[in-house]
């Protein structure tokens, strides 16, 4: 089978894993009715774990835990250091800061509609939220805690243990502290756009310009190709020739499926909000939307492994205006979920 071929299919398989994930998480997280949990107009029900059922209690718990520094070695990072809802949950700069400075190689992914990733992570390596949500903690670079010291840490704070008692039955543990962030980071939600008003009728919704946008997105310049569905984006992972230009690249998805076909294959991000979420890429080396439309437009960077989705767009510059148009006004929503830090147990 020709390569491209093979990895068409890998990722309608990947794709796939969205009913996959459905039955995985149980019937209950299906009901639209729930009232824990409020989902924005354009987006479908939030999936989650059979074994972690929302209930605001938990929520609650889960957004104390992500504001709170003291989940750090040196009490001065938390979840919202590098994930920022005034930043579009992500930190506004390259690359984030960590422990004592330190800092990685990718760009912090925002935590927007995280719900709905069948991975998270740019290369795909957490298979849930609740998964995700510990890696940073224990990261050296990230904020340097091991997990049994950040239990022990938040079982001596008095009033993260009455709350743990009440929600889960028992003291702190790694399991319950990961069910509680990613109960929280479900509620991270954005939709009722201009265009999820437009799709249900409202025909003046979008501006012109932002019209014509839609058209050239869905349309010529196949950027629904990749950013598709309700959260704009297909859930799989692609080569866009971004760093591929590097003396050492990143090898992306490949470092986790060991396969040659996804080097430098990175998780397609969702577009919603996505004009508060810059730099752009896995690397953060685009700082506008305009950049990133002009690097499409030209077709990406040549490498071996190429997806065969990229290719030269030949746009006017007017055509590349109208879309960043309709990403940055089209794609906003208008109920931003402009989280506060809560005040947190003592």
């Amino acid at each position: 089978m020709p390569r491209n071929a093979c990895r068409k299919l890998v990722r309608t398989l990947i794709a796939g894993g969205a009913a996959a994930l459905l039955i995985h998480v149980g019937v209950a997280s299906l009901l639209a009715a729930d009232p824990v949990i409020k989902v924005p107009a354009g987006l479908p029900p939030v999936p989650f774990p059979a074994d972690n059922p929302p209930t605001a209690e938990k929520i609650a718990l889960g957004k104390q835990l992500y504001f709170d520094k003291r989940l750090s070695r040196d009490n001065t990072i938390s979840c919202a250091s590098c994930h920022d809802p005034a930043k579009g949950y992500s930190n506004a700069d390259q690359f984030a800061t960590g422990f004592k400075g330190q800092k990685g190689g990718r760009n912090s992914p925002t935590v927007l509609n995280a719900a709905y990733n069948n991975f998270q992570f740019w290369d795909g390596r957490a298979g849930s939220l609740e998964e995700q949500a510990v890696g940073p903690i224990a990261n050296p670079i990230e904020m340097n805690l091991t997990l049994p010291e950040a239990v022990d840490r938040i079982n001596k704070i008095p009033g993260y243990k009455e709350q743990f008692q009440k929600v889960f039955g028992s003291d702190a543990t790694e399991d319950n502290i990961a069910k509680a962030i990613a109960s929280y980071e479900r509620t991270i939600l954005c939709g009722d756009a201009p265009y999820d008003r437009f799709k249900a009728g409202d025909k003046k919704a979008l501006s012109p310009a932002a019209e014509r946008g839609r058209v050239l997105f869905f349309g010529r310049a196949a950027c629904s190709s990749c950013h598709s569905g309700p959260n704009f984006t297909d859930n799989a992972f692609h080569n866009i020739g971004v760093g591929m230009d590097a003396k050492k690249p990143d090898e992306g998805r490949k470092t986790i499926s060991k396969l040659g076909g996804d080097t430098g294959s990175f998780k397609t991000p969702t577009l919603r909000d996505i004009a508060k979420s810059g730099p752009y890429m896995h690397d953060g080396s685009l700082k506008t939307l305009k950049e990133v439309v002009e690097h499409y437009n030209k077709g990406g960077v040549p490498n071996e492994f190429l997806d065969e989705e990229i290719f030269k767009l030949n746009l006017t510059p007017q055509e590349v205006d109208d879309l960043v148009t309709f990403m940055k006004e089209g794609l906003t929503s208008s109920s931003y979920p402009d989280h506060k830090m809560p005040e947190l147990p003592k």
